[in-house]
């Protein structure tokens, strides 16, 4: 008889996920499927509120990217009302932006994909996770904890919180930036420069190199791109237009206001994900043959759909990047790769705005009038393209909300990179568990936040109820 494998729960990401491999009688993969059970609902709870509220609501969605909600819902908040804040506003969002981005590839790449690069795929579970490369490693893991602090207390100093922010609003931003406040953030940010421009190097001289038949093996999956661009094509994490690039390069820009004329959701009822498409590339195809209509979004769709990137640094190592792995790059572990190519970027970008005198000026916050209207405010969240569309009424109290989430978006692409990675390691019924590690490998590089994703509503709630024997066998599964 056929058997089913289950990994529960993945291991090293945010939120909870469980894996489901069948095998067939021969002990080869037939499906796999990733289960999101957990349940949010934010689209719902947050109707009826007052929309100066929703900056402060969201950022209890995430406590991994809440700047990133945070930015998204005040932009929405912004076209709700039709208003723009001043360039000193703009530029203070901004620059939180880079910082708080800065922090998560730190936290990414060291803690969470580092244990399977550093101590190896195939290391026993006990060491591979973070203590695993503190001992391995503890200078560079004393150097990750100090810069991580550092982008953390950048923050708070500045916005008095680093998690679930109140800084931003419709409008603008609630305080200016003061020139001691700005002196005091420019060397902490040059530091942060430095520390990335290490992480690049010592990736490129200690990891990838030694894992290249790993990346080219683990995930594998030919699918379209999804990310933000500037009007000239640069690189963009906080306002621009999308660009939807298709499998072969091709691609599509509009305005983050039409997303729902180019993206589409459908439903399976194993999860409480929902599963983006691109509308207009056919009706969605969840197969490793012929994925039809089903891109990715994060760090290695957004190097992808860009023309360059936005700082010289970043630019170079996007070119070495490219003459290697081309352009659209498709292997799913560069993820990793295109993480700290951002994280470059936003360090220095970072440098930049607390370079720029506009900075300190004190027109941050543009009047206020309260009114019905819809608003959509896009920004690129560290695991992909976040879009917060609200519509209020007269009194401006929220009527309707839609969520997509960076990692709602890379739902379809995960399950089929998951799929991939069990059919070519698991063999004749042969496992183990550096075998399902590399299963779970193919989750990682999304670096997916789950909880931050799951709002479906329609269509019912998953629930999964798996009975076992007393030798830990599958008996039954029970899905509604």
């Amino acid at each position: 008889m056929g058997k089913t494998i289950n990994i529960q729960p993945v291991t090293r990401i945010e939120g909870h996920a469980k894996v489901t491999i069948q095998l067939d009688d021969a002990g080869n993969v037939v499906d796999t499927k990733v289960h999101i059970l957990a349940l949010r609902g934010f689209e719902k709870f947050c109707e009826g509120r007052p929309i100066e509220e929703m900056p402060r609501i969201t950022t209890q969605i995430c406590g991994i990217c809440p700047w990133a909600h945070h930015l998204a819902s005040s932009k929405a908040g912004d076209a709700c009302l039709g208003v723009t804040p001043p360039p000193a506003a703009v530029k203070i969002r901004r620059l939180m932006n880079n910082i708080s981005y800065v922090g998560d590839k730190i936290l990414h790449f060291y803690f969470l994909a580092a244990p399977d690069f550093v101590i190896g795929p195939d290391a026993d579970y006990s060491v591979r996770n973070v203590m695993g490369i503190v001992q391995a490693a503890p200078d560079i893991a004393k150097q990750v904890v100090r810069m991580r602090q550092m982008a953390a207390n950048m923050l708070e100093h500045f916005a008095g919180r680093a998690i679930h922010p109140t800084l931003s609003l419709p409008g603008g931003v609630s305080k200016p930036m003061t020139e001691a406040e700005r002196q005091e953030m420019l060397p902490q940010a040059q530091e942060l420069l430095e520390f990335a421009k290490f992480s690049i190097k010592f990736a490129k001289e200690n990891v990838f190199p030694k894992y290249l038949d790993a990346i080219k093996t683990i995930g594998v999956i030919k699918v379209g791109y999804l990310g933000t661009v500037t009007e000239d094509g640069s690189h963009e994490i906080y306002d621009g237009k999308l660009r939807l690039m298709k499998p072969d390069g091709s691609y599509e820009d509009f305005a983050a206001d039409q997303y729902l004329d180019y993206i589409g959701e459908w439903v399976e009822p194993w999860s409480n994900l929902k599963f983006p498409y691109a509308r207009k590339w056919g009706k969605p195809k969840l197969s490793l043959e012929d994925p039809v209509a089903i891109y990715r979004t994060n760090c290695l769709a957004r190097i992808n759909v860009a023309d360059r990137m936005a700082t010289p640094l970043a630019q170079a190592e996007l070119e070495e990047f490219r003459a290697a792995f081309g352009r659209p790059a498709h292997y799913t572990l560069l993820y990793h790769y295109a993480r700290l190519i951002e994280l470059l970027q936003s360090a220095e970008q970072a440098v930049e705005l607390l370079h720029d005198p506009e900075i300190t000026n004190r027109d941050v916050r543009a009047p206020i009038t309260l009114k019905a209207g819809r608003g959509v405010g896009c920004v690129e969240a560290p695991r992909g393209t976040l879009i917060h569309d609200y519509e209020c009424d007269v009194n401006g109290l929220i009527t309707k909300v839609n969520l997509i989430v960076g990692t709602t978006h890379n739902n379809a692409a995960i399950n089929l990179s998951v799929n991939q990675a069990a059919r070519e390691f698991i063999k004749d019924g042969k496992y183990d568990q550096g075998i399902l590690n590399k299963v779970e490998m193919a989750i990682r590089a999304y670096d997916p936040c789950l909880s931050c994703a799951t709002h479906r509503l329609d269509g019912g709630v998953a629930v999964e109820v798996t009975i076992l024997d007393a030798q830990n066998e599958v008996i039954e599964q029970l899905r509604n």
